[in-house]
């Protein structure tokens, strides 16, 4: 039997290989259009609402953001403290981006702290029940169960491509399960148990 972590490792490398294939130019299209579920993502005005700066062949979420800026959110970018940490700083019109390491960048380390209540989260696959692979180092998925650990339950929301799903991703107790997943055919739910 091959261990679990092999197991996501195999995914992983053969879902980002078929998001890598995907043509330049109809991933910045279709990122255009992923950015029309804004108006599916219901929120009260000064919500915080993570999102990421695109890297390598991912999503470009900056129209997406952008729209949910416009409906009131306060957005933030990942921040990453250490080997094993990531916090959530706010991104605001005109301040300085940094080097955030992973050849992206966001917010300096004088921009808030905030604790998102929908977090906007990439991915290397993800199957039918909401179960991701990330990219390895497990940083959201600490951070999650960190916000978990204060009471807050942030609406989770994976985004990616449809040619990154996979049949089944393999569950490790620390896991956390998605709510829904945005891609080009739109924001959809998951089915309990699929």
């Amino acid at each position: 039997m091959i261990p679990l972590k092999e197991q996501k490792k195999q995914l992983r490398q053969l879902a980002l290989a078929r998001r890598d294939a995907l043509p330049v130019t109809w991933r910045i299209e279709v990122s255009l259009d992923m950015a029309r579920a804004a108006e599916r993502i219901d929120f009260d005005p000064g919500t915080a609402v993570s999102g990421f700066w695109p890297m390598r062949s991912e999503a470009d979420l900056r129209p997406l953001m952008d729209a949910l800026r416009q409906k009131g959110a306060r957005l933030c970018l990942p921040a990453i403290l250490d080997k094993t940490t990531i916090v959530f700083r706010e991104l605001v019109r005109g301040a300085e981006l940094v080097e955030m390491g992973y050849g992206t960048t966001g917010p300096g380390e004088e921009a808030a702290v905030l604790d998102p209540a929908i977090m906007l989260i990439p991915l290397s696959a993800f199957d039918a029940r909401g179960h991701r692979i990330g990219y390895g180092a497990g940083y959201y998925d600490r951070a999650i169960e960190r916000l978990h650990g204060r009471g807050l339950k942030p609406r989770l929301i994976g985004v990616a491509f449809e040619c990154q799903q996979v049949p089944l991703v393999p569950e490790e107790p620390h896991d956390v399960v998605l709510d829904e997943i945005l891609t080009e055919s739109g924001l959809r739910g998951f089915e309990d148990g699929a």
